[in-house]
């Protein structure tokens, strides 16, 4: 609940009263003591009805030079604001706040203008320190300080609100961040490569955490969509928005970090497919986040008065061919990832599936991974990596050829299958704690080739 307090001329007064008779909303008259040509009037009202109280102010004549202080009333009884309820502007039903409120928090989101740069360039240095040291704690943190909540979050409030400064601001900052962002971890790579803390001839796209953001894929889209949903559901609801910030920057800022690793250690495909990546990322975003506010009931007649006012401009035309290209990219790498998906799933089965045998109890599955030609995300699966623990130190010289058969089997697709094992050395003791025997194996690895 707000209170305004409105400074209101003596002329005004009367078709001022009448405005808000005519709102239904109570309010109190006092003289201003120093003016004599002047009242004060006291007009409590919802927080989401303060713009239409505003905005029927103008219209009797109080501009926005008019003296209008609007404060938090934290306790108001005796007075019916029920009519002024009815014309909270919001969602459709009781699910979302005001158009006001939801304006507000989007805009409680933003740093100021040096703040958001810097946090975007110090959280894609982080980013690029956790990926090349392959630690998944220092690439949360880099997260957590990404400053891209607001202003992804921000354009689809705007949309939804017909707040179309909101939308135009917040996807120059979303393009502002970005560059300023890829700028940092293009310098921050470079000079940890120059320096020499990190091997330029080190197969940097086999490190567990930048495989992860190598190629779009729809687990890492599903990311995507997800946080756009949980950061509108926060954003609609009075619910805290910095944790699914952080769902949304991870999103964002680790594909940036792998673009900039893959240009400077000169990997074409590395950074390619991490920037398409990072742009379905924005995409499904926004509009998760569009469409997750529209089903809580918000509605705009921004994109049909659009339409009706623009007709079929050229400017009109060039949003509807960006909006079908993204769609058409979208489309594209999602049904390439399905089928990568379906490869790695299948390839996975039958390892597992093989690896079930009586003669493989001394073995332990560890991890499976498939590596593509040199047309990455549209490439087909060249080699599948097994790693396997293993106790007895025998000699499995037959396994990988059985892997690969199984797996050429089960996706009709034959690939090369490397197996490597990675030996324990066990102790084992007696009942009293005395070691009886201990065993020591070497690290060695097989490799099959498939025949295609």
């Amino acid at each position: 609940m707000r209170l305004l307090q409105v400074l209101v001329p003596t002329a005004k007064r009367a078709q001022v009263e009448d405005a808000l008779t005519d709102l239904g909303a109570e309010y109190l008259v006092v003289d201003e003591v120093r003016r004599t040509d002047a009242v004060v009037m006291y007009v409590p009202a919802p927080t989401g009805a303060v713009e239409t109280v505003r905005e029927r102010l103008r219209e009797v004549g109080l501009g926005d030079d008019t003296y209008i202080v609007v404060t938090d009333a934290q306790s108001v009884s005796g007075v019916d604001t029920g009519e002024l309820e009815a014309l909270v502007a919001g969602p459709k039903g009781e699910r979302g706040v005001s158009h006001a409120r939801l304006r507000e928090r989007a805009d409680d989101l933003w740093p100021d203008g040096l703040t958001y740069v810097a946090l975007a360039f110090l959280s894609a240095l982080v980013a690029v320190a956790g990926l090349l040291l392959d630690s998944a704690i220092v690439i949360v943190g880099a997260m957590v300080i990404a400053p891209f909540a607001g202003s992804t979050l921000s354009a689809s409030a705007g949309a939804v609100i017909g707040d179309h400064d909101m939308v135009v601001r917040s996807a120059r900052a979303q393009i502002v961040g970005l560059f300023v962002g890829l700028l940092g971890a293009l310098a921050v790579a470079f000079g940890i490569q120059q320096t020499g803390f990190v091997p330029e001839s080190l197969a940097i796209s086999q490190a567990q955490q930048v495989g992860f953001f190598l190629t779009p894929s729809l687990l890492a889209l599903a990311i995507a969509i997800c946080a756009g949903a949980a950061g509108a559901l926060a954003l609609a609801t009075d619910l805290p928005v910095a944790i699914a910030g952080v769902a949304v920057a991870a999103a964002i800022i680790p594909a940036v970090a792998t673009t900039a690793i893959g240009v400077v250690w000169g990997l074409p495909l590395m950074a390619v497919g991490s920037v398409v990546l990072l742009l379905l990322n924005i995409v499904f975003l926004n509009l998760t986040a569009y469409v997750a506010l529209v089903a809580l009931g918000y509605r705009s007649s921004m994109f049909r008065d659009a339409l009706t006012e623009s007709g079929l401009s050229v400017r009109t035309g060039g949003y509807a061919l960006l909006v079908a290209v993204f769609f058409l990219v979208a489309v594209v790498t999602v049904g390439a990832s399905a089928q990568h998906i379906a490869f790695e799933h299948g390839a996975a089965t039958a390892v597992s599936d093989t690896l079930g045998d009586e003669q493989y109890d001394a073995l332990e599955l560890r991890d499976v991974a498939v590596s593509y030609d040199d047309a990455g995300l549209f490439g087909e699966p060249e080699t599948v990596t097994v790693t396997l623990g293993r106790t007895d130190g025998g000699d499995y010289t037959g396994l990988a050829r059985s892997l690969q058969s199984t797996i050429a089997d089960r996706t009709d697709n034959p690939v090369t299958v490397r197996i490597q094992f990675v030996d324990y050395e066990t102790a084992e003791a007696s009942a009293s704690g005395d070691v009886v025997s201990s065993q020591k194996y070497d690290v060695r690895e097989h490799v099959s080739f498939a025949v295609a």
